[in-house]
């Protein structure tokens, strides 16, 4: 079999017209042409035009779509089309008297927009190379557009290699756009003009061309993606129900920790992230589910997520518990969770652990605020609602912020709200902020000691006068609620280097309730290990799941320093990787085992043998993901220094952005 030169197969050479006519006259009366008298990338493509019957005679193009049509085929690719638009204004000057023109087509082939010298746009009219024109290859023959979708590859097709007769008086050169995030083909780019005109450069530029507009849509999509985060964020965070958030396009960005396990409750299978992108996911948030959709969409609560006018995407909610009878396939779920005793989710006998609940009852009954004090993951918030819940403003709403999970702007515009106009992008109708969704109820900040300093005084003007003030307004609004906040830091420390103001220390603090870690109740431990095995087995619809005797010894050894969530996880994680119904030491987190070395291990060591632990092999992904994350941060999230230091380009690094979920990095590094 012939080697074929693929460099030599992109490229067109002029000189051979003759023997490529000849050729193509043989193709066409159906006897086969001279060996190798035609390119590979060209042979092949005749024959598909051959088995498609396109007629080798055509003078021209298909008739041009109607006005309306062609508006509503830009509008659908609005983003590509601004993503081009710098670039073709540049490009403009340079294509002057060259006798050629650059086209941009939609990934059906339909011409979007053209540019270059005027002076061919006669030649262009009647060979209905213009906008709102379809150029593939079963309209078109054999030309570069067409060829180069067909095969998702650059190409250059010159003069007598054009399929239809029309078109052997010209010369081209085209390349696929792809998207930036998941590579599909967006649309293609085009040089054209008449055959004399022919540069073997035409090939490059355009394929250099097509990489710029790559760059730009890349920019753009994680421009958009921190924009949504930021809107974002304040939804997410220390909420129990799961939150999968999707860009415009249905694609995912990025989900909160409890998704997972809330969209296999509602009959996701498999990996979370094979469930999107959801194509049908604007039509979906304006309530018209088209009949394929499956059936865990309509029990879940989408949100569209906008900017101004803007959507940035949409907020997919899956409610951690459900009724039966909230089950309705016609309509998108509002789910309430059913109403407990005080305090009953927190899992636990030890002293310690009774002594922090009991004090907790005992001032949920007061109107004065409390503070929460414990590490990470000690289930401060379940504390909170348990004070909400035991009080008298049970019938109010219990609203939760996280101080350290937004921007200050957020922050502000979350906690105080705002009026209309209030700044760029803001509500047309303003927003109402968390303090006032508090209102004859609790609002519950965790994280308090993230605030930055110049919010705190007017958080505290709020406790003090029993006002709000929205961003942008001049009058005050009354409100009554009793706040909880919660930190684990030391805020007397704080106080002492200037970072938390004492006055807001003694209003939040005038009493306090100190959660215990869960090392120090370690009596309490079989008891979580049973709640959560058993909510995990019900979660993810599987059997009765056991632990062996080895397992359980080692997660009752464990120090568990992020707390119960990090339990939780661990428990969850195990079930889903128990594969017959026993959870064995190799199904738990490296990190819960990896110090416990057994006796019998320790027995049956080779002689000589080094008495350090092996060093965890990670794969080269999650060793990539943490190179990327680093260098963001040296870099304070400025992509180009981040790129340049990593030896990569900074397209590249956006993919790679998106690919490892890393936009939270890059949000985080910026505001430091």
């Amino acid at each position: 079999m012939r080697k074929t030169n693929t460099s030599v197969d992109w490229f067109s050479s002029p000189g051979h017209d003759a023997s490529i006519m000849s050729a193509w006259e043989r193709i066409i009366e159906g006897r086969t042409p001279p060996p190798r008298a035609v390119r590979a990338i060209v042979d092949a493509s005749w024959h598909r035009c051959l088995n498609d019957r396109v007629d080798p005679g055509a003078t021209s193009g298909p008739p041009p779509l109607d006005e309306e049509r062609i508006q509503e085929v830009r509008a659908k690719n609005s983003r590509l089309l601004d993503a081009v638009e710098p670039l073709f204004k540049q490009t403009r000057e340079l294509l002057l008297r060259t006798e050629t023109v650059l086209l941009l087509t939609d990934p059906t082939g339909t011409i979007l927009d053209l540019t270059g010298d005027s002076r061919i746009v006669g030649p262009l009219g009647e060979l209905r190379l213009i906008p709102g024109c379809e150029w593939t290859e079963g309209t078109g023959g054999t030309n570069a557009i067409g060829t180069a979708l067909a095969l998702q590859q650059p190409v250059q097709i010159h003069s007598a290699e054009h399929f239809c007769i029309a078109m052997k008086r010209w010369t081209c050169a085209a390349t696929v756009i792809r998207d930036p995030q998941d590579g599909t083909v967006l649309g293609g780019v085009d040089v054209s003009g008449l055959a004399h005109t022919y540069s073997r450069h035409s090939l490059p530029f355009i394929v250099s061309l097509a990489s710029r507009i790559e760059n730009g849509l890349g920019r753009v999509m994680m421009e958009r993606h921190l924009r949504l985060l930021e809107n974002t964020l304040g939804y997410c965070s220390g909420r129990t129900d799961g939150v999968a958030i999707v860009d415009e396009l249905g694609r995912l960005v990025k989900t909160n920790s409890p998704a997972r396990a809330a969209f296999a409750r509602l009959g996701v299978l498999g990996s979370l992230e094979g469930a999107f992108p959801i194509t049908d996911i604007a039509a979906i948030a304006d309530g018209k589910m088209p009949l394929h959709s499956p059936e865990w969409l309509r029990m879940a609560r989408v949100e569209r997520i906008k900017d101004g006018a803007d959507t940035l995407g949409f907020m997919l909610i899956a409610p951690a518990s459900i009724r039966p009878a909230s089950f309705r396939p016609d309509r998108v779920l509002s789910v309430e969770s059913e109403r407990t005793a005080p305090f009953s989710t927190i899992i636990g006998t030890s002293p310690l652990l009774r002594a922090a609940i009991q004090k907790a009852q005992q001032l949920a009954k007061t109107t004065v605020p409390v503070l929460l004090l414990g590490e990470t993951g000690v289930g401060k918030e379940l504390f909170a609602r348990g004070v909400h819940e035991a009080s008298t403003r049970v019938d109010g709403p219990f609203v939760a912020l996280n101080c350290g999970s937004l921007s200050r702007d957020l922050l502000t515009s979350e906690l105080f709200g705002y009026a209309e106009g209030a700044f760029t992008g803001a509500r047309r109708s303003g927003m109402m902020g968390k303090i006032e969704a508090a209102n004859r109820g609790t609002l519950f900040l965790d994280e308090i000691g993230e605030m930055p300093l110049d919010i705190q005084p007017h958080l505290l003007r709020v406790l003090e006068e029993g006002e709000v003030l929205r961003l942008g307004e001049n009058i005050a609004r009354k409100v009554d609620f009793r706040l909880v906040a919660a930190t684990h830091r030391d805020l007397r420390a704080e106080i002492a280097d200037g970072s938390f103001r004492a006055d807001l220390y003694y209003r939040l603090a005038v009493t306090s309730i100190s959660i215990p870690p869960l090392r120090e109740r370690k009596e309490d431990l079989p008891g979580l290990l049973d709640h959560w095995l058993r909510v995990s087995c019900d979660r993810f619809g599987v059997g009765n799941v056991a632990m062996d005797d080895t397992a359980f010894e080692c997660l009752m050894e464990y120090a568990w320093p992020g707390n119960v969530r990090e339990l939780r996880n661990a428990i969850e994680g195990a079930v889903l990787m128990a594969s017959d119904g026993v959870i064995r030491i190799g199904d738990l987190p490296a990190e819960t085992h990896t110090p416990l070395v057994p006796a019998a291990a320790r027995d049956n060591r080779p002689a000589g043998g080094s008495e350090a632990e092996p060093k965890e092999v990670r794969s080269l992904d999650a060793a990539e993901a943490d190179s990327i994350k680093l260098a963001i941060q040296k870099y304070r999230g400025n992509l180009t220094e981040a790129a340049a230091q990593l030896g990569i380009a900074k397209s590249t690094l956006y993919q790679k952005v998106a690919k490892y979920g890393l936009a939270v990095d890059i949000l985080a590094a910026r505001r430091k």
